[in-house]
């Protein structure tokens, strides 16, 4: 008390003081001074960008207007503005539906949409035709060059606009905004004569296999990417050959620029979602499935090999197939990369159970349990029916297509050194993303878990806004602490992290 009255005296003096020289203290706090932004070593002034559906800002399964909006591009041109960047156009589409049509007939679905519509939430595709027509041809120049679907040796590929090849050798979202028929997306690009541009690509060359269960071929060793499928990994020096070219042809007035490297596919939502043991079996179901009737005689054939010396110990635990009474069996699977024992047996195909090393298909959560034949209720794939091929990437398969990246990563390091490029460790961010995720400002985290986390979108290979707004920001900081800039980046919250109905 003797305190708080000590100080009481002592305002009060001040206050006294004040009073005979006529004058009131000024407390109005001092505002900031404004903080200037700078580009530092870059020139902000003629942004382009090239790449895929990443660079576009495709996520829920689409392209749409409100997600090339939240494309991290466009997010960095904003940023680029407060530092001497010019305008930054987009070959946006003709609605937020996403869908395609060409010559009137759709080719590709709407974007998706978490709904509770059936009582629980579900991905489902936004109604309404999407009015996007392939053949209606924008004018640009375009700033965004992000091409949905497109792999490294693509961007140097003629013809990859040309309304007459879709299907087989265009592209049709290029098609969209292409230049003229025969032009490349590189040309595009070029012409524009950017002061500065962002490279992110090499995605595509490794995702399809991933996300198709490793049903494409590795093509490794085959520098022919004409003779290429579309869930082929790429060879290695085919990408490095194609970056190479983009960077030469995007360097070549002196043009500073910033490129990322390529995520481990085999960690996002697509392939982490769905468990391997999903399979809830009562008691008598799952006693019919290990007799005899069932996969019984299987196991049998496998043990007699086994007597035989003709099959391991190992595989022989690997392939037999047990179920138990329990919500969680594992489904049974076709693996190729298991010993072929049809020549001693035809019964004895190359199936096991899937462990928890297996990556199931986001996909998969809606095939597994359905009827190969609706005609008879025995027919559960998965479980009297093994899945394919397509619905799962075995760790061999996983082995493949980290490898791609590796290799594909170091290929542009090496390329960011020799140009001297800002380089965004993309792969690590998305690495931390899964591990650990991002708290903000608020206090959320945002996470790569499906449909919750807030960093993907709803077909579980894209970012959702929210996560392309945490991918701007590391290419801000890549950017600063090249060329000595100072961009302020972004504010993730204020982008959505899922699209509700």
């Amino acid at each position: 008390m003797k305190k708080f009255l000590a100080l009481l005296s002592m305002f009060g003096l001040i206050f006294v003081s004040c009073s005979d020289d006529d004058t009131v203290a000024d407390t109005t706090p001092t505002p900031p001074a404004p903080i200037t932004f700078t580009s530092g070593s870059a020139d902000f002034s003629n942004y382009v960008s090239l790449g895929n559906s990443l660079t576009a800002g495709f996520s829920d399964a689409a392209l749409f207007q409100s997600g090339q909006t939240a494309s991290f591009p466009n997010m960095l041109a904003s940023n680029f503005e407060l530092a001497g960047g010019g305008s930054f156009n987009i070959p946006f589409m003709a609605d937020d539906l996403g869908g395609l049509t060409l010559g009137g007939t759709p080719i590709s679905g709407n974007r998706l949409i978490l709904s509770f519509a059936s009582g629980s939430p579900a991905p489902v595709p936004v109604s309404g035709q999407g009015s996007t027509e392939v053949s209606n041809v924008l004018s640009g120049p375009f700033n965004n060059m992000g091409v949905p679907g497109a792999k490294s040796y693509h961007l140097l590929a003629p013809g990859y606009g040309n309304v007459a090849g879709v299907g087989s050798t265009a592209n049709p979202y290029f098609v969209r905004f292409a230049s003229s028929p025969n032009t490349t997306i590189l040309a595009d690009a070029a012409a524009q004569n950017a002061s500065f541009f962002s490279l992110w690509i090499g995605n595509n060359d490794v995702l399809g296999y991933a996300t198709s269960g490793g049903a494409g071929v590795d093509q490794t060793g085959n520098l022919d990417p004409s003779t290429y499928g579309g869930s082929d990994v790429s060879d290695p020096n085919v990408v490095a050959g194609s970056i190479n070219a983009i960077l030469q042809a995007m360097t070549a007035n002196n043009a500073k620029g910033v490129i990322a490297n390529i995520p481990d596919v085999t960690t996002i939502p697509f392939l982490t979602t769905v468990p391997h043991n999903p399979v809830p079996l009562d008691a008598a179901t799952a006693a019919f499935l290990n007799s005899a009737a069932a996969y019984g005689a299987y196991n049998a054939g496998l043990a007699q090999l086994n007597g035989l010396g003709l099959l391991s110990d190992e595989e022989l635990a690997r392939r037999t197939i047990t179920f138990e009474a329990s919500a969680s069996n594992a489904v049974v699977i076709i693996d190729e990369d298991l010993t072929d024992l049809t020549g001693f047996n035809p019964a004895l195909i190359n199936m096991r159970q899937a462990t928890a090393d297996d990556l199931l298909v986001l996909t998969s959560s809606t095939f597994i349990g359905s009827l190969a034949n609706p005609a008879d209720p025995t027919s559960i794939n998965g479980v009297a029916v093994p899945l394919a091929d397509n619905w799962v990437l075995t760790p061999e398969e996983q082995q493949i297509a980290n490898a791609a990246v590796t290799a594909y990563n170091q290929v542009i390091a090496g390329l960011a050194t020799q140009y001297d490029l800002a380089l965004v460790d993309a792969n690590s961010l998305l690495v931390e993303l899964g591990a650990n995720g991002f708290t903000q400002a608020d206090g959320s985290v945002v996470t790569a878990n499906f449909g919750t986390g807030g960093g993907f979108s709803l077909d579980g290979v894209h970012p959702s806004p929210r996560g392309y707004a945490i991918l701007a920001n590391a290419f801000v900081e890549a950017i600063n602490t090249k060329y000595g800039s100072n961009l302020p980046g972004v504010n993730p919250l204020d982008f959505t992290g899922l699209y509700i109905k």
